[in-house]
């Protein structure tokens, strides 16, 4: 598990973060342990919301006027 967290995908740190939760909740971890993790998971947290800004303001950039815009599929 490396510290940079750049290369991850969106989906990827998801899957990660959810793996830490799950191992913070076991309760089957140390202190150290689960401290280490939790300050993983915090920058896994972050790095999934940075992602998440992003693929919002190129949604935003996309159409006019920064408002989405939903397509109506029947035409």
């Amino acid at each position: 598990m490396t510290d940079d967290l750049t290369g991850l995908s969106f989906e990827e740190a998801l899957v990660e973060l959810e793996q830490t939760v799950a191992q913070l909740e076991s309760g089957n971890l140390t202190l150290e342990a689960s401290l280490s993790l939790f300050e993983r998971g915090q920058r896994l947290a972050v790095h999934c919301g940075r992602l998440l800004d992003e693929a919002q303001l190129r949604v935003e950039q996309l159409t006019d006027d920064g408002e989405i815009v939903l397509l109506n599929p029947s035409g």
